[in-house]
């Protein structure tokens, strides 16, 4: 054994989980455990653990002569005391062999809801369809100069750029049929569209999918995520895609020039076909990055494969293409701190659930461009996360999209058994007075916490054995000592938390200024 020098064991000594890097500075904001570079170590039976959105109604029907089966690419924000909706309306047919898409072009339609829970499709009046403009239609393809826009594949986002103009505050990122490329519109109001750049704005990449851009206050630049191929190129103006489905990335200043993409990395994944990538930042922690990418797998004709829902549909769809009948797809969950390296979850965030019809499919829960925070769906409850998938895609008349709720900051937690857990951070440097937490415990569970200095040592007064049990169930709870709850005195020092858990989950932490 190779033997270590004075100054490496005197680290050891000094720092029992490793030599860590400069102290991050967190300020007041609320951290999360969906990646793990702020955990220093977790022992005991702790661990983390992702959590999965429980299905509620379905919030609407494409089941208007200008939608149909091939409904999708939902993007959803709040806007005000409202909630918009943007999607995909396509109608995709398939009969002895044959996928039939030429009902109607594709369009970008509109949704609207006071609530987050009961949605709306206002007639609008704008676009002209089979003779009539009573409809929610605010994107027909068209030609523009040189361009042809393909509104079937729309991101539609409110630009939070402090610089924006007001005819620009709406933006929407279209797929360009020729030349090949992404299109950025613009709209004052969100309804009234123009095209915002003569030309594309990104060339290289598959674009078959939703491909989203939007502004990132955190680095003042906006950032765009569009579908390729591991493999792909591009020859004039074909695209040639080679590999696996992927996603990939790039910084702009303006949405117009863009600095030198990357492919999204991932810290500990297998290399899947990923088509939708759903990348924005979490509104309660805007500072993480959070996206719900489709994974899709083609599995092949098996037993299992035939005693899934809707045989005889799947079946008629394979004779045109194998994939078309035993692809399957599902919803991934991944989070990241620079945009460019994600941690992944590897296991399915949203799975396709319960075998019914409309389910277990090609295009089966591809999650909305956007989770919304909701009415909770407990009276008297706190308010819940509301997220958006599709169901009945390629079946039947029209395809579906279904609401999903999750607990606030509930995509994963640091959970343990009644045996006990625990969770050390590394050092962070905060601001603010209180310490507060996200958590959830069992009648007979808790969690404590202990401030320690750089080197792993408690300070007085914040010691474990100061800590008073908390236990309940609370999206914000106030963590208090023997001493009370003011942590100011260690306000702009470098500190770990170490959290001790028994039949509990820690969901999220944050200081917060005092009360």
């Amino acid at each position: 054994m190779r033997s270590l020098s004075r100054l490496t064991v005197l680290a050891f000594l000094l720092f029992p989980g490793g030599l860590s890097a400069a102290p991050v500075e967190i300020g007041t904001r609320r951290e999360l455990f969906v990646e793990d570079s702020l955990i220093e170590s977790l022992s005991g039976g702790a661990r983390l653990e992702l959590h999965e959105p429980a299905p509620r109604e379905i919030v609407l029907d494409h089941d208007a002569v200008w939608e149909g089966t091939g409904s999708g690419y939902h993007s959803v924000f709040r806007d005000g005391d409202k909630y918009r909706m943007y999607y995909k309306a396509w109608h995709i047919a398939v009969q002895d062999g044959k996928v039939n898409t030429g009902s109607h072009p594709l369009f970008c339609c509109y949704a609207e809801s006071d609530d987050g829970i009961t949605w709306r499709k206002p007639e609008l009046g704008l676009v002209e369809f089979q003779g009539s403009k009573a409809n929610n239609i605010v994107l027909a393809p068209e030609v523009i100069g040189s361009v042809k826009s393909d509104p079937g594949h729309p991101a539609v986002f409110k630009d939070e750029n402090p610089a924006c103009p007001p005819e620009a505050r709406y933006k929407a990122i279209i797929r360009s049929e020729k030349p090949h490329g992404l299109l950025l519109f613009q709209s004052p109001d969100g309804l009234r569209w123009s095209l915002a750049h003569p030309g594309p704005i990104i060339t290289e990449g598959a674009f078959d999918s939703q491909n989203l851009a939007f502004y990132d206050p955190n680095i003042d630049a906006y950032r765009a995520y569009w579908r390729t191929f591991t493999g792909g190129t591009t020859n004039g103006e074909t695209w040639k895609p080679e590999g696996n489905r992927a996603i990939r990335t790039a910084v702009s200043k303006d949405l117009i020039h863009w600095e030198s993409p990357y492919d999204l990395r991932y810290v500990d994944s297998p290399d899947e076909q990923l088509y939708t990538n759903g990348v924005k930042p979490y509104s309660r922690a805007p500072h993480l990055l959070i996206g719900f990418p489709a994974r899709y797998i083609e599995r092949g004709w098996s037993d299992s494969m035939r005693a899934l829902p809707e045989p005889e549909a799947r079946e008629d769809r394979a004779k045109a293409s194998e994939r078309y009948g035993t692809a399957l797809t599902d919803g991934l969950f991944m989070a990241s701190r620079d945009g460019v390296t994600f941690k992944r979850w590897n296991e399915a965030f949203l799975r396709p659930g319960p075998e019914r019809e409309g389910t277990w499919h090609y295009g089966h829960q591809y999650l909305a461009w956007g989770a919304v925070e909701t009415k909770g769906s407990i009276e008297g409850g706190p308010n819940e996360l509301s997220f958006y998938a599709t169901e009945s895609y390629w079946t039947g008349k029209s395809s579906l999209l279904r609401r999903y709720s999750l607990r606030l900051d509930g995509f994963v937690s640091v959970a343990a058994p009644l045996s006990g857990g625990e969770l050390v951070t590394k050092p962070v440097v905060f601001s603010g007075g209180e310490l507060a937490i996200n958590f959830a415990s069992s009648a007979a569970g808790d969690v404590r916490v202990e401030i320690q200095d750089e080197v792993g040592k408690p300070f007085p007064g914040f010691t474990l054995a100061d800590c008073p049990p908390l236990f309940g169930d609370a999206i914000e709870r106030g963590v208090t000592w023997k001493g009370g709850g003011d942590v100011s005195p260690l306000a702009g020092k470098a500190v770990r938390l170490r959290f001790v858990l028994r039949d509990a989950d820690l969901f999220s932490y944050h200081f917060r200024e005092a009360k």
